[in-house]
């Protein structure tokens, strides 16, 4: 059941909401700025970015048990591989 109260709050909401056209409803000033703000932060976030990434000096260390494999393996890799038949 709706009180009294509610039914003339519900009125007066649909009456506002059929004032309104539909086609003409844009999200405005404020949606802008918002919408601009948010780019601008991710514009200075991917020049950081970028900027932090150019001073990156990565150079990988070296497997030492790659280092061994190679100077034994030349030595034995003729008997190492099964003779074709």
């Amino acid at each position: 059941m709706m009180s009294a109260t509610s039914t003339l709050a519900m009125t007066h909401f649909v009456s506002l909401a059929d004032s309104f056209d539909k086609n003409k409803v844009t999200p405005g000033v404020l949606g802008f700025i918002v919408f601009a703000v948010i780019g601008g932060a991710v514009w200075l976030l991917m020049k950081s970015m970028n900027k932090r990434m150019k001073n990156v000096d990565f150079e990988e260390a070296p497997d030492p048990a790659a280092e061994q494999q190679p100077a034994s393996s030349a030595k034995g890799a003729e008997g190492a591989r099964p003779k074709a038949s």
